[in-house]
């Protein structure tokens, strides 16, 4: 690790999750990809200062988030609010396999605004924290001004000693087109030093034919610390480490958060100074269990890891 965990700030979209129940029923709840990864931090590794960075607004959903970061020990205070637009909201469904499929209402979140010249700066919003995690996702939601700033905030945090960490977590309807995608996500790779990739979204995105071949792309990219996803057969690290025995699941309910979780654990194991092996079956025993409940967030609120 290039510098001490002490803060950790997450980067992207925090959303209203729309959960169908039986008949006409739904659940409401609060999630987004790096939104998940904060709370599961904060879950398995409580003493680990976590802090969400996003925007929103002032609506009484906007406001019902905060109380979703309270809940679970997430800091907000670089959150910002944002005068007229509001939080996206995105409905899950899942088929009989537990694969899910997802419906959005986010084309004007605040989040998207991250980067606007007349909200907070970047720079001011990572100021003080010593890792950064951010996601594909949290790319795609930007226009292209906003996504040159935060690669510009993101290497000024670097050169002041801090840790960059990021997962493609590749959804191709959130860009314009596959070039523009794979030209950004491999920006990202390229400035990263924890890579965090799953073998289904870089094979979807950059065409590799095989596991080794989006192996072969990423010892090209020079990135320090690395693993990548592979689902049930247990992820593989970029050093060449493998799970002897991977954890397999109960039952796959809801396979919502697993790669979300996966990276708060593996990351948490890393902070606290454990090997890459480690790290590797940390996040892939904690992907095991939220697959095995529905929704994104599967801890209640105080609830001990």
């Amino acid at each position: 690790m290039n510098a001490q965990a002490r803060a950790i700030g997450c980067l992207g979209e925090v959303m209203l999750e729309l959960v169908p129940g039986e008949g006409s029923d739904a659940t409401l709840g609060v999630a987004g990809d790096t939104y998940n990864t904060a709370v599961y931090l904060r879950h398995v590794a409580p003493k680990l200062a976590v802090d969400y960075i996003t925007g929103i607004g002032n609506d009484a959903f906007s406001g019902r988030i905060l109380r979703h970061m309270d809940g679970y020990g997430v800091g907000h205070s670089r959150v910002f609010r944002h005068p007229t637009r509001g939080a996206g909201l995105y409905a899950i469904e899942t088929d009989d396999t537990g694969e899910r499929s997802f419906t959005y209402w986010r084309s004007t979140s605040a989040a998207r605004c991250l980067g606007d010249p007349d909200m907070p700066a970047i720079t001011d919003l990572l100021a003080g924290l010593s890792h950064v995690f951010f996601s594909g996702i949290s790319l795609a939601i930007l226009a292209q001004a906003n996504r040159d700033r935060l690669f510009e905030a993101l290497t000024e945090f670097q050169t002041s000693g801090g840790v960059v960490a990021f997962d493609s977590n590749y959804r191709p309807h959130l860009w314009n087109d596959t070039d523009l995608a794979r030209r950004e996500t491999e920006r990202a790779w390229r400035m990263c030093d924890i890579a965090m990739p799953s073998v289904d979204d870089e094979q979807a995105l950059f065409g590799d034919t095989s596991e080794a071949d989006v192996m072969k792309r990423f010892r090209g990219y020079g990135i320090a610390q690395g693993v990548l996803k592979r689902g049930a057969v247990g992820p593989l690290g970029f050093d060449g480490a493998v799970l002897d025995d991977p954890a397999k699941p109960i039952r796959v309910i809801d396979t919502t958060a697993a790669g979300d979780s996966f990276n708060a654990a593996y990351l948490a194991a890393l902070f606290q100074g454990h090997s890459n092996v480690v790290a590797m079956a940390a996040g892939h025993e904690l992907a095991c269990r939220v697959i095995a409940q529905r929704g994104a967030i599967i801890f209640e609120q105080g609830e001990s890891a």
